[in-house]
């Protein structure tokens, strides 16, 4: 998701890698100011962190991997702001969090993103439609909620919104709601109106922090109005949208430097699950190339059960991965939001996102016709695909629109699948995939040359 920023680091640190003299330290600060601007950066943080990158690296000694360990550890210091990580819990239920943002900046959707976020954390959620200017946020905030199957409040009646987010504290209590989001209006700039409006739900809920949603997309002006909500407001935490789109990702360092305010979550997909939470650390190694393996395992954690995830494997090491186990695990695939942004997790394979920024695992042309072939089987047939001889192969072509050949291609895809999948869950076969992983990560597979 930070492809703009990757590729500024990586067309830099070219112009020292196999220099180690000050020409060539001018030449790589040189080319970073360069695309850091283009990449939307605000001038005076491009500006810091050149000359302390600079600092650094002189100090000790010009190289490439002083200069890798300095913009690492610069980078760090930019984004690592005083407060809050993540989702903070408030000492008691329903803890209250306070949606704000400009119109159109995917506030909606993100209170969406955050509602499936605690949801999977086994968290009961109430989101409240508070915003009441404009048109129809009201029936897209219901529509949302339905989507990540989580109860909303709303009063078609009501027109203060005051009343709506007081309202939806009182249910919240008694239905003893672990978290409350309320869902307020926007304006497409910022007025005394709106922030009139912003300042009495806030006075009058008291909530355990204030959200604000910048759109990624605005760049500078995300910062702008950053800093005019938590001026005039007050804001605990940024959470960052459409940084799946073609944001530059230099708002991301802006924000985080200049406004002060802690990065608490991305919204870097389409999807509803496409939300993370901002760790800098993390961030930072995702901004290298070298991936997030730990933010993974812990997306991959909130999905697939423990237990299902035992039983799978056992399956696989006797042979009987079948393809109700497959539709299974196509179904919490979807779970963990685009493949883009898990593919970015990955060391050495962020280069990679682009290609498959546009696959989308739910519409998938080819995962449609064999969710559809699966769908015309037995249940017998699904758990032992052996009994699938010419009549039956017949029968469910016909059945789900495709030709023999093709249903024939699929059986012989899954059979070779299912048998590569047993290879590798072997000890030996464990340590030949870690073998391939640890070529690929040390290859030329995106990640910035060490």
């Amino acid at each position: 998701m930070f492809d703009t920023l990757t590729s500024s680091f990586t067309s830099a640190i070219k112009k020292i890698r196999f220099h180690d003299d000050e020409k060539a330290l001018k030449k790589a600060l040189t080319e970073l100011k360069k695309n850091l601007l283009k990449a939307d950066v605000n001038h005076k943080v491009v500006k810091q962190l050149l000359g302390d990158v600079e600092e650094d690296v002189k100090t000790a000694g010009i190289g490439k991997d002083q200069f890798l360990n300095s913009l690492q550890k610069r980078l760090h210091e930019l984004l690592l702001v005083p407060g809050h990580q993540g989702f903070v819990f408030g000492s008691k239920p329903p803890t209250t969090i306070l949606m704000m943002g400009l119109q159109g900046s995917g506030k909606t959707t993100t209170t969406g993103k955050l509602a499936l976020y605690l949801k999977n954390k086994q968290k009961k959620v109430l989101i409240a439609a508070a915003d009441l200017q404009r048109m129809a946020a009201v029936e897209q905030l219901i529509q949302v909620g339905a989507s990540v199957e989580v109860d909303v409040y709303h009063d078609e009646n009501e027109t203060d919104p005051v009343k709506i987010a007081l309202g939806a504290r009182k249910k919240a209590e008694a239905g003893l709601y672990d978290v409350l989001l309320i869902d307020t209006a926007g304006r497409l700039a910022i007025d005394e109106e709106l922030m009139g409006e912003l300042k009495a739900i806030k006075n009058a809920v008291q909530p355990d922090e204030v959200f604000y949603v910048a759109d990624s997309l605005t760049g500078q002006d995300s910062v702008r109005t950053a800093a005019s909500f938590n001026e005039q407001i007050g804001i605990d935490g940024v959470i960052l949208s459409k940084y799946d789109g073609d944001a530059k990702g230099g708002v991301a360092l802006g924000i985080a430097s200049q406004v002060q305010v802690p990065l608490r979550f991305i919204g870097n997909g389409e999807k509803m699950p496409d939300l993370e939470v901002f760790i800098p650390d993390r961030i930072v190694n995702r901004l290298m190339g070298y991936g997030d393996i730990e933010g993974l395992a812990e997306k991959t954690a909130n999905i697939i059960d423990e237990k299902k995830a035992k039983e799978l494997t056992r399956k696989i090491k006797k042979g009987q991965f079948n393809f109700n186990d497959f539709l299974e695990q196509m179904e919490s695939m979807k779970k963990m939001g685009s493949m883009k942004s898990l593919i970015g997790m990955i060391p050495g394979m962020g280069a990679m996102g682009d290609a498959l920024k546009n696959f989308d695992l739910e519409n998938s042309g080819e995962l449609k016709s064999i969710k559809a072939m699966v769908s015309s089987m037995t249940m017998k047939e699904r758990e032992n695909p052996d009994l699938l001889n010419n009549s039956r192969k017949k029968r469910i072509a016909g059945g789900c629109g495709m030709d023999a050949m093709d249903v024939n291609r699929v059986l012989k895809q899954f059979k070779n699948a299912s048998k590569m999948a047993k290879k590798f869950s072997g000890k030996k076969g464990m340590q030949d995939m870690q073998n391939m992983m640890s070529q690929m990560q040390g290859g030329k597979m995106g990640a910035l040359p060490r």
